[in-house]
Formats: structure tokens, C-alpha cells, sequence
């Protein structure tokens, strides 16, 4: 059956919901937020904990419940995305965190925690069901689009870390103003993603091949945005039916997912702290945590495409773990006096890593389903294994009185994720 002209009618009127760079644009706009309502809060922890008499443990749950979350998130996530389609999930997350980034600003401890919930829950949403997406859409690109949406997550981040104690001095000294100015960003970014669900409705049982034909489909295949027809499902086999639970491979993926998640969000939860602790003031701890973000975007972008050009991603492993293990032993040594150099370091690092994570999920899976499922198995485990981190930190650093101890247990963790990444990094499909 011949498609009807674009133009004429319903598919007249919606014809322009497809067009790849309103995805892209969607893709980016989510991505920004993917950080964003959690790199908020690290600038303004040490106010936070002033107003509410925390202590450096309870502190660190202000951090580690949203981390938590990504994890508990995940594991519903697939399930989600198969039931109503990513598009509908992903918009539904994003207004899912606008709304947790405003409770949690409400004048109860109980609201601030809860709010974390939320928060956590939609990010892992997001996380979670972005390398599918991406698998499907752009088949033929997904490394570079893994290096785009990562590249604007941790920009998102730089921008909200950079402006969160500004913000917070513009509004009166309310930390509270601070934190839900960026409920803004996420409503900017479900504005944006409403066309994308209604595409997605209308494509329901039809989709278009690149000559223009119209062809009827059901729930065992699939055309990407570019016109690349998709047959994850389409034959059932013993690849596609196999539970990547049972994978050594995918295990191998998961862990450095976790591991590379957990020295990211100790150094979001305490890097300010750790500077102010040696003397530096808020401002200026800020600022190079900033820094910090900022440097993470070179990393997240060319990481994972340099990963989609090599059959093996072990240099790239090596590289990643050896620049983040030199910064933490820079903050072990000298915080304060190469306190640029440690950040520049640990943010080229922090970024290749979370993108070359990212990208193994799409790289080690051969098709778009079993990306969706490596994703949320890695993300699942990786995230509650993170959680931990900025918990432990604030813990052990209450009970010894110093950043020693928790930095070394770090530096443990690097060598660790040097190990098993290296095995994930192998030319090898779960």
C-alpha cells in the first residue's frame, strides 16, 4: 500500500514528529538532566546539612538515596519500556523529576529524602532505556550518539554545578530557590519529548521503510528514525532468549559500570568538602568542582568515539582508570595546592569512563533488545553498587576524622575496575 503524500491529512500533520533531529534534540535536552538534580546538591550540601543538623552520614544519604534509587529505578525500567514504549517512559520520567527536584525542597527533612527518591527513580528511567533507544533509532551510529547524550549529560552537570551557589546567592541565600530553579530544565525537556510519544502513537502497528512504503508490523520488528529496519525480536533465538543474568560477559560490563559509577558519585557527593576541609573556600571549591564537570565533556566525547572504532577497548580501559587513580592520589597527597591539575584529571577520566560504560552496553550487545537488557542489568547492579560509595565515604571519613582512609578504599576500587574492564573490553557479544 502506497504511503499517503506528507501533507495530506493525519500523516500530513505529523509527519514532521519523525524527523531524526527533533529525536537528537529530544536525546540531548533529556541527557542534560541525567546529572543535573543531582550535581545541583553537592555545592550546597555542607547549607543543606546546617539547616536540617546532619550529620557527615546523614549527609551523604542526601547523595546516596537518589544513587540508590538509580539502581532500585533500573530494575523496573525494561519492563517499562516494553509495556508502554521508551518514548512514553522517558517523558514520564523527566516530569517524574521535575517533581522530585521540587519536593525535595519542601521544609522537611522527610520531603528531602523523598524528593531523592523521586529523583533517583527518574534518572535511572532515563538512564536505563537511552542506549535502546539509541540502538534502535540510530543502528548505524550508535557510538556517536553515545558519545553526544553522554557529552550533554555531564554538561548538564557542569552547568548546573557552575550555578548552583550563584543561583543560590541571587535568590537571598535560599539553597532551597537554588535546587528547584533546575525543575525547569527537566520541564523543558518533557516539553520536548511530547511529540516524540505522539509520533511513537501514531507509528503504532505501521511504520516507514526508506523508499516511502508503508508497511504493517507487530510487536516482533522494528524501523529506526534513519529508515534501518530493526529484527531484534523478529526470530526468536537462543541469543535473544537468554537471560544476560547468565552472562559472564554481561557481568564483566555490569561491574565496571558499577565501579566507574561509584568514584563518580563519591567525588559528586564529597569533592567540595574534601577542598573546604583543607582550608579552600566555598566559593572556590565550586568553582573547580565546576571545572571538574567541564573537563568530564572532553572525555564523554571522545571516549566512546574512539571505543566504536576498535574492536578491543582495553587502551581505552587503561586510559580511563590510570587518569582517575592519578587524581585521587592527587587529592590524597596535595588537595588543595594541584587542586586544578587533580580536577582536570579526574574529570577527563570520570567522563571517558561513564562513556566508554555506556558504549560497552551498546557495543557488547548484539541487538537492540539485549542492549535494553544489558543497560538495565548493568545499571540495576552498577548503581546500587555506587550507592555505597558516597555512604561509605561520609562513614568512614566521620569515624577516622580525615579523607584518607576513604580515598585509599577508592584507589582500591580503580584497580579493581581496571581488571574486570579489561574483560569487558574484549570483542565479545552477550
Amino acid at each position: 500500500m502506497e504511503a499517503l503524500p506528507v501533507g495530506h491529512g493525519t500523516a500530513g500533520r505529523r509527519a514532521w514528529f519523525a524527523h531524526p533531529l527533533l529525536l537528537i534534540a529530544a536525546i540531548v535536552l533529556a541527557s542534560l538532566n541525567m546529572r543535573a538534580a543531582l550535581a545541583s546538591v553537592a555545592p550546597l550540601v555542607g547549607e543543606i546539612a546546617a539547616d536540617f543538623g546532619l550529620s557527615s552520614t546523614a549527609s551523604s544519604l542526601v547523595t546516596s538515596v537518589p544513587v540508590l534509587f538509580l539502581g532500585a529505578g533500573a530494575i523496573v525500567a525494561p519492563w517499562l519500556g516494553r509495556r508502554f514504549g521508551p518514548e512514553a517512559v522517558l517523558l514520564a520520567a523527566l516530569v517524574l523529576l521535575g517533581a522530585g527536584t521540587l519536593v525535595r525542597v519542601l521544609p522537611s527533612v522527610y520531603a528531602l529524602y523523598g524528593g531523592g527518591v523521586l529523583v533517583g527513580t527518574a534518572i535511572a528511567l532515563l538512564n536505563v532505556l537511552m542506549p535502546g533507544l539509541i540502538k534502535r533509532d540510530f543502528p548505524d551510529r550508535a557510538a556517536s550518539m553515545t558519545s553526544l547524550y553522554t557529552g550533554a549529560m555531564i554538561a548538564g552537570a557542569t552547568l548546573v554545578a557552575a550555578a548552583s551557589v550563584p543561583l543560590e546567592e541571587a535568590f537571598g541565600g535560599s539553597w532551597e530557590a537554588s535546587l528547584a530553579f533546575w525543575s525547569l530544565l527537566a520541564a523543558l525537556a518533557a516539553t520536548a519529548w511530547l511529540p516524540q510519544v505522539l509520533h511513537a502513537r501514531d507509528r503504532t502497528g505501521r511504520v516507514r521503510n526508506g523508499v516511502g512504503r508503508t508497511e504493517h508490523v507487530g510487536r516482533t520488528g522494528q524501523v529506526s528514525r534513519t529508515g534501518h529496519e530493526v529484527r531484534a525480536a523478529a526470530v526468536p533465538s537462543a541469543p535473544a532468549t537468554r537471560s544476560v543474568w547468565r552472562s559472564a560477559l554481561a557481568w564483566q560490563v555490569t561491574l565496571f559500570m558499577g565501579m566507574q559509577s561509584l568514584w563518580t558519585y563519591v567525588l559528586i557527593a564529597w569533592m567540595p568538602t574534601i577542598f573546604t576541609d583543607h582550608g579552600m573556600s566555598r566559593s572556590t571549591a565550586g568553582v573547580i568542582f565546576a571545572f571538574n564537570n567541564l573537563t568530564q565533556v572532553a572525555g564523554a566525547f571522545a571516549v566512546p568515539l574512539l571505543a566504536g572504532r576498535m574492536r578491543s577497548q582495553r587502551p581505552l580501559v587503561v586510559l580511563v582508570t590510570t587518569l582517575v587513580a592519578a587524581g585521587y592520589a592527587g587529592l590524597l597527597t596535595a588537595p588543595v595546592q594541584g587542586a586544578w591539575l587533580w580536577a582536570a584529571l579526574l574529570g577527563v577520566g570520570q567522563g571517558g569512563a561513564v562513556g566508554l560504560a555506556l558504549t560497552l552496553i551498546v557495543l557488547r550487545a548484539g541487538d537492540a533488545v539485549t542492549a535494553s537488557r544489558l543497560s538495565g542489568m548493568a545499571q540495576t547492579v552498577g548503581y546500587l553498587l555506587a550507592a555505597a560509595g558516597p555512604l561509605a565515604a561520609g562513614a568512614v571519613h566521620q569515624a577516622t576524622g580525615s579523607w584518607t582512609v576513604p580515598i585509599v578504599l577508592v584507589l582500591c576500587v580503580c584497580a579493581a575496575a581496571l581488571g574486570v574492564g579489561l574483560l569487558a573490553a574484549r570483542d565479545r557479544k552477550v
